[in-house]
């Protein structure tokens, strides 16, 4: 290896190991707490395992719902379509938005209308450094 390279490598081994470069994105809470929450009041089972070793978030007696924060919204419905298949129900998504463009919400709405899919927003506009509950709403939209 020329100089440039170890030099390079060294830097960026650094980096990883002192943490100047974010491994993810901090939340206000982690969508387990979410899911948990929102899951009790539902009156649904918390991680329900598929005989594949899928986990459906949230399954209730009439749905089958996954759980993601705002930037994961195009990945919920697929994992949504899945676990309805998977167990008869119908399939539905909690898109959870902690001070996040409402674009992902747009997006989310746009595709969900157009193919039948329940969805819930859950709402988080509080401070990352205040730790406050957040609002469950249940209403299907």
């Amino acid at each position: 290896m020329n100089g440039a390279v170890c030099i390079y490598l060294a830097f960026l081994c650094i980096a990883l190991l002192t943490g100047v470069v974010p491994a993810r994105a901090a939340h206000i809470h982690q969508e387990k707490v979410y899911q948990a929450a929102w899951c009790a009041q539902a009156g649904g089972i918390t991680e329900y395992l598929l005989d594949d070793g899928a986990r459906v978030d949230c399954l209730t007696d009439e749905y089958a719902i996954e759980f993601d924060f705002g930037p994961k919204w195009a990945e919920s419905i697929g994992q949504a379509l899945y676990y309805g298949i998977r167990t008869g129900r119908k399939p539905g998504v909690v898109l959870i938005l902690e001070n996040e463009h409402p674009q992902f919400e747009r997006r989310l709405l746009t595709v969900v209308t157009f193919y039948g899919i329940s969805v819930w927003i859950v709402r988080s506009e509080e401070s990352k450094q205040e730790r406050r509950p957040f609002t469950v709403t249940l209403a299907i939209m």
